[in-house]
């Protein structure tokens, strides 16, 4: 067998969740660890090595990967270059943003800034989103926001999205956004650990400036007026999961049975139905919750059955 069926992967976070992945996994209830790290070589910001997933075998899959990389990645890559999480939204998060690469390049060290995209499992009904501002937004008076905790007014200046299970939305580096309580994603984004809080009063956190100081930090805030037509352009299509924009990013393809997956590193999350995936090395049973990794030695797979997947990569 090359493809490795993952456990739960649930490092401690500062916000709340409702059991959604306990339920979607069959694992137990953490509320206070809401994410999925899922095939992560990735560590938290400033708390390594929490946020790294281990191998059946016990190994860590940043180890493994570092030891032989041509099986993992192929001859073509040299990182996993995509972090996927599951995420339960028992509250609602902070108004935060993500640096996009040149600035993380520049101030953090990193190749990668955090471009990130969500696809809906499961919502409440009126779930939304809060994603970039309505209107443009002086920097003084962000810098004023934010230094005085005002979240009421922040989040009335912010776009507000309605989101449904199925929905799948790009949200680029930079873009202002906080993700509404009652829902359950999966999140693919590029492979860091970087965020911007404009709100942490409430929320169990002294501040949220990466080290660099909220006069730096800002700096990487899109503080342009987003259009309901902009916000249009971050949504897939009926042919294409998520906008052409994200191909710089990762790669995002919904699958059900039936269909081929492609060889390449990737992760493989199934969210709904069962069925079975089958390829030269393997032959397993896949079912609703499961997390799959898919090495590049795995070669071309075939989905088939009643069941329905999405496959991340970069």
């Amino acid at each position: 067998m090359a493809v490795e069926v993952l456990t739960a992967n649930q490092p401690e976070t500062f916000y709340r969740g409702a059991g959604r992945i306990a339920e979607f996994r069959n694992v137990p209830a953490l509320p206070d660890r809401p994410e999925d790290w899922v095939g992560s070589v990735t560590t938290r910001f400033g708390l390594a090595p929490s946020g790294l997933s281990a191998l059946a075998d016990g190994r860590v899959l940043a180890e493994a990967v570092a030891a032989d990389p041509a099986w993992w990645l192929g001859p073509d890559h040299t990182d996993t270059g995509v972090l996927v999480k599951l995420l339960d939204a028992g509250q609602r998060l902070p108004l935060h943003v993500h640096p996009n690469r040149s600035f993380a390049n520049a101030h953090l060290a990193s190749p990668y800034g955090k471009t990130e995209a969500w696809v809906i499992v499961a919502a409440r009904p009126d779930a939304f989103v809060h994603l970039g501002f309505a209107r443009d937004v002086e920097a003084a008076e962000l810098a004023g926001w934010v230094d005085g905790q005002k979240s009421d007014e922040m989040l009335a200046a912010t776009n507000r999205i309605p989101v449904a299970a199925g929905d799948a939305i790009l949200c680029p580096a930079g873009l202002p956004h906080a993700i509404g309580d009652g829902i359950l994603l999966v999140e693919v984004q590029e492979p860091t650990d970087f965020s911007v809080l404009l709100e942490y009063e409430g929320f169990g956190l002294a501040d949220g400036h990466l080290g660099l100081g909220y006069d730096l930090a800002l700096q990487c805030v899109d503080r342009a007026a987003w259009s309901p037509a902009r916000l249009d352009a971050l949504r897939g299509s009926a042919t294409r999961l998520l906008p052409e924009a994200a191909d710089e990013f990762f790669g995002a393809r919904r699958l059900s049975g039936g269909d081929r997956v492609e060889a390449g590193f990737s992760i493989l999350v199934a969210v709904a139905g069962e069925g079975r995936l089958t390829g030269e090395k393997d032959d397993l049973p896949v079912r609703r919750g499961d997390t799959l990794l898919i090495p590049y030695a795995a070669g071309p797979l075939r989905l088939d059955g009643q069941v329905e997947a999405i496959r991340l990569s970069a």
